[in-house]
């Protein structure tokens, strides 16, 4: 165990630490300055490519919407809950400043490598389709770069089957031990055992269930949040002015002051969001539309949704009410 502990520490540190948050910021902002801030630019446009004449009339294929709901059931999970949880406990309320800061510009990332995931696509020849970074990597750069694409999908495997899917198991099987008292593995197994019917339906199943789950999802969770909001909505005020004082340092609520907000924010974010992973790129280039940058600009809605909505939900939530308090690490276990 300690040796598993030591190689996963070890990964930890080479990326969620010095080399993988600087280069998604910064790749992130390379993005959105060269496209001159696409993101703000086509906003009201991630509207209107939902709509069903983005599709090319394939009524075996993947919609635009369906797609979209697919990679929102992906980015929304325990990063929306108890990463927002974790961020403000570690980082103060600043950090969902940087959150969102991080998520505008998730969001011409995610435009970029959904965009390049629909043009370098292939059809499976029934109507559906694959691609993803991997793909891109060996149609775009080369077959002599199919090592690398390779090494992709290995990394990308290996970080939803060991990271992304164990934290989401062991948050929803801690909430259920803490709040209805069943045992971490029963609840493990049913989860298993429903993802796997869902799973292995292929492709069409996974976005046919995406299509009902998460908007009941979404839409439950946000109408939860706004009646917690709206019972204190005159403490919005004061909490949003914590949210930016701490962001820049004008109030320190816990240890590293600015440094700890900023830093926590923008780890949180990426972890929520997931823009850059690669992740979202291969639900996206299962869509059928007309041209490629439409799932692009739909996909950064997801973000969009994920981040600043969601998000923002559980922050005003958290700070509303009385658990918060400054350096307390009770907030995390509640979460």
């Amino acid at each position: 165990m300690q040796l598993f502990e030591s190689f996963f520490g070890l990964i930890g540190d080479l990326t969620w630490g010095w080399a993988l948050i600087p280069f998604l910021v910064i790749i992130g902002v390379f993005f959105t300055v060269v496209t001159g801030f696409v993101q703000i630019r086509f906003f009201r446009r991630m509207f209107r490519v939902l709509s069903s004449k983005n599709q090319t009339g394939d009524p075996n294929a993947i919609s635009a919407r369906e797609a979209l709901l697919l990679s929102v059931g992906g980015r929304v999970g325990g990063g929306n809950i108890a990463g927002v949880a974790v961020a403000i406990t570690l980082g103060g309320p600043g950090a969902v400043f940087w959150m969102w800061a991080i998520a505008l510009v998730g969001m011409a990332t995610s435009l970029i490598e959904c965009s390049l995931a629909q043009l370098y696509k292939r059809s499976e020849g029934d109507g559906t389709y694959r691609g993803g970074p991997a793909r891109s990597i060996i149609h775009g750069l080369g077959k002599d770069y199919r090592w690398l694409a390779v090494l992709y999908a290995i990394c990308l495997i290996a970080s939803f089957a060991f990271g992304f899917n164990a934290f989401q198991g062991n948050t929803v099987a801690g909430a259920a031990e803490e709040s209805l008292g069943i045992g971490r593995l029963w609840t493990g197994i049913g989860l298993t055992v429903i993802t796997g019917l869902i799973v292995f339906g292929g492709i069409h199943r996974i976005a046919k269930v995406a299509d009902v789950i998460v908007p009941i999802m979404a839409v439950g969770y946000i109408a939860m949040a706004l009646i917690v909001i709206l019972i204190n909505v005159t403490e919005i005020p004061a909490a949003l002015y914590m949210i930016v004082a701490n962001a820049f340092g004008f109030e320190e609520a816990v240890g590293g002051g600015m440094g700890a907000a900023l830093a926590q924010g923008l780890r949180r974010g990426l972890f929520s969001n997931e823009a850059g992973l690669g992740s979202a790129p291969n639900v996206a280039a299962t869509a059928d539309v007309r041209h490629p940058i439409s799932q692009g600009i739909t996909q950064s809605f997801s973000v969009f949704i994920d981040t600043i909505i969601i998000c923002t939900c559980t922050a005003l939530i958290i700070l509303l009410g009385d658990v918060y308090t400054p350096g307390d690490e009770a907030l995390t276990a509640l979460s």
